[in-house]
């Protein structure tokens, strides 16, 4: 437990709280429903939680309004349920790490309510990003910008000013130039750590710090290509936010063993490895996956550029293919287009079709693929069961603040956040007592937990073979590449362990070693068949 680079080549599960199971029966996920499924998270055989947000939120995104960053949600939990889980987990032999929201707070959040009372100029507004507004009274915002969830990106308070929200209104910005802020998560980062906690994901972390001028420029400037010089946009990706994780860092090895992080930043991959450096914060997701489509020149690209970037920044390669924010991947694969998931959202799932039968051929080939390269793996909640994305939410029962702010245009990221079903009947398929904050469709009762139990070509089942033979074969972080065609992704550790991904139409044919675990259920002995991964030992 006391290894300090465990994170390197950990498979770590992502949990959202509120989706995964319900112990008190109030259709909210919550922590003593986590520590109930801590058998099962050890019998699957990864090395680590990640809890999506549990603070104290009004949930006008997903939890990620935080009001207070030092406590738990009382529809979730208290901080003696968080010490339990923490407890649990580590006498499963898991880590826990969790997320940390530092580019903003709720507008509930007291600093705040503080800087809302306190008024113009004052060392309380000094924390947040406020301005004056345009026009005679000052009645325009501004700037023109947008939020990421549509609408403004700047919202008027009753004295006149205005505050910068790079996500919805109920998210003000803090405002990074400010020690105070500095200094209070350097003590929120401590509590958690103090209370076990192994590591931290960074939420959008390339956003923290701003340089916002006098004279404002456009939404239109902001977003033209090469209006500024790299590091120095006025809201994005800016150098000195390593100024911020370098402070944290010292923070973060002052424990024993170092408490981990990893960075969610949306910048292009050279970019990338400056928070994934081990003066900053140590890793970084590798999104690339998750928009690639099914092809093996991309994969194989992609595999390769993201093991040099692990290289330069010293770290390991981070790899993705579902999470809390995206279409689940058993369903991309399926979709037959190069897409994203989200205009076949806006159909309602249907158009184009979706072949079920082959997205989840396709992502659990993706899987096994992604399980046998050097790095972590991430893994997001259900699919480890082959689920689906939900498309067919009623509008009245969406939660997510993007479809209500860009309705036509967006309708959100519920699809991948509908609770778990644990069984195939009862009120919420066994999520908990009381139904579900989120409806769940009559066919999640065939891919409940225990109806794949008992079946051993199970999606379950096949991730726990996979994940119990990875961490025995676990080796040096490095990969020879195996020529066997254009249509196929082959590669071998260095101890003879080797992975091989057919992306076209016609088998393979592989007579390098013993069969250990193919992704296809009627696979033979030495036959890759299409959409398939297998794996070999020589």
């Amino acid at each position: 437990m006391n290894d300090p680079d465990w994170w390197r080549n950990a498979a770590v599960y992502q949990i959202y709280p509120r989706s995964f199971a319900d112990a008190n029966g109030d259709g909210i996920g919550d922590l003593a429903g986590i520590t109930s499924r801590i058998p099962y998270l050890r019998d699957l055989g990864i090395d680590a939680v990640w809890l999506s947000p549990f603070y104290p939120s009004a949930l006008s995104d997903g939890g990620y309004d935080v009001d207070e960053y030092r406590d738990v949600d009382p529809r979730i939990g208290s901080l003696d349920d968080f010490d339990l889980i923490v407890s649990a987990l580590h006498d499963a032999g898991l880590k826990i790490i969790v997320d940390i929201v530092p580019n903003h707070t709720s507008d509930r959040h007291a600093w705040f309510q503080e800087a809302l009372a306190a008024g113009p100029g004052s060392p309380a507004r000094d924390r947040y990003i406020f301005r004056g507004g345009k026009g005679e009274h000052g009645e325009l915002p501004p700037a023109d910008w947008q939020s990421k969830f549509g609408g403004p990106g700047w919202t008027r308070v009753p004295d006149g000013q205005w505050y910068l929200h790079t996500f919805a209104k109920e998210q003000p910005d803090l405002n990074w130039a400010n020690r105070e802020v500095r200094d209070d998560f350097l003590t929120t980062l401590a509590f958690w750590a103090d209370r076990g906690v192994d590591g931290f994901r960074v939420d959008v972390a390339h956003y923290l710090t701003k340089a916002i001028p006098e004279v404002l420029p456009s939404w239109e400037e902001l977003r033209s290509p090469g209006a500024y010089s790299e590091g120095f946009h006025p809201l994005v990706d800016r150098d000195e936010v390593h100024e911020i994780y370098a402070e944290w860092r010292a923070l973060f090895n002052s424990y024993a063993p170092p408490r981990a992080a990893v960075a969610e930043a949306w910048v292009p991959a050279h970019r990338r490895v400056r928070y994934a450096s081990p003066e900053s914060l140590g890793q970084a997701f590798n999104f690339d996956l998750l928009s690639a489509g099914w092809d093996a020149t991309e994969f194989r690209r992609i595999i390769s550029d993201n093991l040099d970037l692990a290289a330069r920044s010293g770290a390991s390669s981070t790899w993705v293919f579902s999470s809390h924010d995206k279409v689940r991947h058993a369903t991309r694969f399926g979709l037959g287009t190069r897409t994203n998931g989200k205009a076949w959202l806006l159909t309602g799932g249907t158009d184009p079709v979706e072949d079920r039968t082959l997205g989840l051929a396709r992502a659990r080939a993706a899987t096994l693929l992604s399980l046998a390269l050097p790095g972590s793996a991430y893994l997001y909640q259900g699919e480890e069961l082959g689920l689906p994305e939900v498309a067919e939410i009623p509008d009245e029962c969406r939660q997510d603040p993007a479809f209500y702010r860009n309705k036509g245009v967006e309708v959100g990221r519920d699809g991948c956040r509908v609770p778990l079903p644990w069984t195939p009947d009862g009120s919420s398929f066994g999520f908990g007592p009381g139904g579900a904050h989120l409806p769940q469709p009559a066919w999640f009762a065939g891919y409940a937990v225990t109806i794949q139990d008992n079946d051993p070509d199970s999606t379950l089942n096949l991730y726990r073979r996979a994940l119990d033979l990875r961490s025995r074969l676990r080796t040096q972080e490095s990969l020879e590449w195996l020529d066997l065609g254009p249509h196929v992704v082959a590669f071998r550790r260095p101890n003879g362990w080797t992975s091989i991904t057919n992306f076209g139409d016609e088998t393979v044919v592989f007579d390098g070693g013993e069969q250990l675990l193919s992704s296809s259920a009627t696979s033979e002995d030495g036959i890759v068949e299409p959409s398939t991964t297998a794996w070999f030992a020589a």
